[in-house]
């Protein structure tokens, strides 16, 4: 398209507009309502690593933010399985050629796939060989612990390297005013107890978990900040319309947060 990994934020979610749309119409809806949330991502990685080369996705399987990084230029790899990306029960019948589709725009703008099992197999990718490393909603659905994998992740990273987490927050201002009630479950019955296989949230971190991870990783220096990106997506009109009003107060209060980040240098 004719831009690379220095474009403008204006630029960038031109392309992701573009992206979207490739997909299956199905899954090109959601993509759209995801853009600004993939543009800012892609833009803080652009502001901090400017001189990326080399991007790998942990846990991302067919999601926007992987397709656009290789399209803007950078050698991106996604890590996954492949077997359980879409959670959405209204997909799983066509779920194979939904992937099959996702396959062609990712093979298209020269995403490398690598299927395997990362928690327990690893990246296994040589020391100090990747820039920048992201696992964006996708360890709160990792039944087993990350504490192996995260010291791959810090040897795989080039000195200076970013290592980049976004999760939801398990003690955000909406649950702690809904669960009170008697409201604030993210599983429905039905998905986790009448499927063979559960892939809904496992554990969901707070910002005292992330501080925890950081800390133990041994990065060099990390930041962990707030937004509220679930509210803006929020099938509730209302609490759409509320959120771009709380959403800048809030960031001054991660813990509050519906979405997490944790941000840290090798």
């Amino acid at each position: 398209m004719g831009i690379g990994f220095t474009s403008s934020v204006s630029e960038i979610k031109t392309l992701l507009e573009g992206l979207a749309r490739e997909y299956p119409p199905e899954v090109a809806a959601i993509r759209l309502r995801d853009i600004p949330r993939v543009a800012f991502q892609i833009e803080f990685i652009k502001r901090h690593q400017p001189g990326a080369k080399t991007l790998c996705d942990v846990g991302g399987g067919i999601s926007l933010f992987p397709l656009a990084c290789a399209a803007l230029g950078l050698e991106t790899i996604v890590i996954d399985n492949f077997l359980d990306v879409f959670h959405n029960d209204a997909l799983d019948n066509k779920r194979e050629s939904l992937f099959e589709a996702a396959y062609k725009i990712q093979d298209k703008y020269g995403v490398q796939r690598v299927t395997r099992d990362f928690i327990i197999d690893g990246l296994e990718f040589s020391p100090g060989s990747i820039d920048v490393i992201t696992t964006i909603d996708s360890l709160e659905h990792w039944h087993h612990s990350p504490k192996k994998l995260f010291r791959d992740v810090m040897s795989s990273l080039a000195p200076g390297g970013l290592f980049f987490i976004s999760v939801p927050n398990c003690v955000n201002l909406r649950k702690r005013m809904t669960v009170p009630f008697g409201f604030g479950k993210w599983s429905g019955m039905d998905a986790w107890y009448e499927k063979e296989r559960f892939v809904g949230h496992v554990r969901e971190p707070d910002v005292d978990d992330l501080r925890y991870m950081a800390k133990d990783m041994g990065m060099r220096s990390w930041e962990i900040f707030g937004r509220n990106w679930q509210g803006y997506l929020n099938r509730r009109q209302w609490v759409r319309a509320i959120t771009p009003v709380v959403d800048v107060p809030l960031q001054l209060f991660p813990t509050l947060c519906s979405d997490l980040y944790l941000v840290g240098y090798k």
